[in-house]
């Protein structure tokens, strides 16, 4: 696992600072986390959407308001505020969205799911009679291609033809909201389940930060929590399966490109997921940003261009090839969350995000919107 927090780079983020009735600006710099916020940049999206965000954040004067260390130990959720500084997720008015099916391990696991109808028992079966009737590698299919659709055409012959196959190596990727602007958590916050679900895993993901002009600008690591059963049940139920509360976790800071570090750098990573619960169980996984089926790049431009624009900007999950199946609670039961389960993600540019996981009718209610932000920053004379 990596440092928690990149030693280099340029990073920003987001932090509840005792005093301040609205969040506050950051980044870190000698070990310190400074506040930046300043009129006309007070919120990230408004520094995402300048001329240069990088040069603006390297370059911003600052207050330092703490210890990076103590402060990411009072970022852990305990339920009460105890007016230490703390992290918040490192977006505020971006939209939030997300990209599915974008990796081949992850592409079958759907396919599974919606097999499986929800049934995680049939799961494995169903895994072993799929990878035979397919026969063919589908990591080396370019999505849309002549080739891609031939594979579609004897799939649907042979009866197993799905909507996740069809996102998976059609001309059109799958690309949802997971939640509203203000609405995601960050490092140390409570993660949350739907109390509905039974069957469900974490997503360990590269997320990039797009400006409205479509500007790729950073990246930071999420966690596109997923609810298994409920999505294979019925695709018409991803807004149940991925919209909850303090069910995406992004952070703990943004980092923005420049120099060596670039979008070039993120398709390279390799992502490592450690689960670790109260029960002692351990799962370790690792996602290659190289094996992914479709660039970053279209991906961003599936979601916002001519045919859709985002005025504040968005952020976007890039999707994951991890689909934990390690048995849990017996031989073929494969893998399920328990209360407590410590999640971390971590690479080592972006450093490490970890939550822990609740039910989301236990974990905090989202009760600060982008009205209040807007009403607490030009009551403090920011805007």
């Amino acid at each position: 696992m990596s440092a928690i927090v990149p030693t280099e780079g340029i990073l920003l983020g987001r932090a509840r600072r005792p005093g301040e009735s609205h969040p506050v600006v950051v980044t870190v710099r000698d070990g310190a986390v400074l506040d930046i916020t300043a009129k006309g940049f007070a919120s990230v999206r408004d520094i995402a959407e300048s001329d240069d965000p990088a040069g603006y954040v390297a370059a911003a004067k600052g207050e330092a308001i703490g210890a990076l260390d103590a402060i990411l130990a009072n970022s852990w959720a305990t339920g009460t505020d105890d007016g230490s500084p703390s992290l918040l997720s490192p977006i505020d008015l971006q939209a939030i969205k997300a990209s599915g099916v974008t990796f081949v391990v992850s592409l079958l696991e759907r396919v599974i799911e919606e097999q499986a109808r929800g049934d995680a028992a049939r799961a494995e079966a169903l895994r072993v009679e799929i990878l035979d009737l397919i026969g063919t590698d589908l990591s080396e299919l370019v999505p849309g291609s002549e080739t891609a659709m031939k594979v579609k055409e004897t799939l649907i012959a042979r009866g197993v033809w799905s909507q996740y196959l069809e996102v998976g190596i059609g001309p059109d990727a799958e690309i949802f909201t997971k939640g509203q602007p203000m609405s995601s958590v960050g490092h140390g916050a409570d993660v949350g389940l739907h109390p509905v679900s039974s069957w469900n895993n974490p997503e360990p993901e590269v997320a990039l930060l797009v400006s409205s002009r479509g500007s790729i600008l950073g990246a930071t690591l999420g966690n596109d929590v997923n609810l298994r059963d409920v999505e294979g049940r019925s695709a018409l139920l991803l807004g149940k399966a991925k919209d909850n509360n303090a069910s995406a976790s992004l952070g703990p800071f943004l980092r923005l490109f420049e120099g060596d570090f670039t979008l070039e750098t993120i398709s390279k990573a390799d992502i490592d997921l450690a689960v670790t619960g109260e029960d002692g169980f351990e799962l370790k996984g690792k996602s290659s940003m190289s094996q992914i089926s479709r660039t970053p790049e279209s991906l961003v431009k599936a979601t916002i261009g001519a045919h859709h624009q985002y005025p504040d900007g968005l952020v976007l999950y890039l999707g994951t090839m991890f689909a934990p199946i390690q048995d849990r609670d017996g031989a073929g039961k494969g893998f399920t969350h328990k209360l407590g389960d410590t999640v971390s993600i971590s690479t080592p540019t972006l450093g490490t995000l970890s939550n822990r996981v609740r039910l989301s009718t236990e974990c905090p209610p989202w009760t600060y919107g982008a009205s209040h932000l807007m009403r607490d920053l030009a009551r403090a004379d920011l805007l």
